[in-house]
């Protein structure tokens, strides 16, 4: 059978995602209201409990299902998720969290280019970072890894041209428009601002990831006799 063509309908665009998941797609902005369209759509499919649905997986504005394709065709759930209510608000209700970073020396090793970049000091580079009230638009790259926005623009720093082979977990980036923490030992190519002795991943635990899309996140500086007393304790 051929894979089912993009259809839009209720304003968001069905596309095929392989031969075995679908992706509802609400727009291509990084945006609030799209997040919350797609966190509540998210959570409608999740209720419905459909047998053969594998994996849910909300983004900044999109949703992917992924399915058995023996059990649950993706003609049928193409039809499905064109039928499905769902109430935009039901999931976005989520949890404030306050963060402390370290800004700055071997923890921000990039926080000097940030500034230059964005033409201010070192200090209003660093307020102007933890000033903002950010939300998580999704988790991904690296479990716990937290997508966040909407850095201002003037600190808004492309990614490094050559990545690092390892960012140390909880460095604090900014890639263009986002900033992020590392929850765990990694490659990456964000810039490097600073760092939390907080951890976000904890495997093997009830709550494994410290954030969920739909949160919300406040950073605070700290300095270096703080971050060492504070090191991987719970945010306040």
């Amino acid at each position: 059978m051929d894979p089912p063509r993009p259809t839009t309908a209720k304003s968001f665009t069905v596309l095929p995602l392989g031969d075995a998941a679908l992706t509802v797609e609400f727009g291509c902005d990084i945006a609030p209201h799209l997040n919350e369209r797609a966190l509540g759509f998210a959570q409608a499919v999740r209720a419905q409990q459909w047998e053969g649905v594998l994996d849910i997986v909300p983004a900044y504005a999109s949703v992917s299902i992924h399915v058995d394709p023996l059990q649950l065709p993706i003609s049928t759930l193409s039809e499905r998720l064109h039928d499905l209510s769902y109430d935009v608000g039901a999931s976005v209700a989520g949890q404030k969290h306050r963060i402390p970073v370290l800004y700055g020396g071997e923890w921000g090793p990039d926080l000097h280019e940030v500034a230059a970049f964005a033409g201010l000091s070192l200090a209003d580079t660093i307020r102007l970072h933890h000033a903002n009230l950010y939300r998580v638009y999704m988790l991904g790259f690296s479990p716990g890894f937290p997508y966040m926005g909407l850095v201002p623009a003037s600190i808004a720093m492309p990614r490094l041209a050559t990545p690092r082979t390892v960012v140390p977990a909880g460095s604090v980036g900014i890639a263009e428009s986002q900033t992020g923490i590392y929850p765990t030992s990694t490659p990456g190519g964000w810039r490097i601002i600073g760092r939390t002795p907080v951890s976000l991943y904890q495997p093997g635990s009830s709550r494994q990831f410290l954030f969920s899309p739909g949160d919300t996140v406040q950073f605070y500086p700290i300095d270096a006799d703080e971050f060492a007393r504070m090191s991987y304790a719970a945010p306040t």
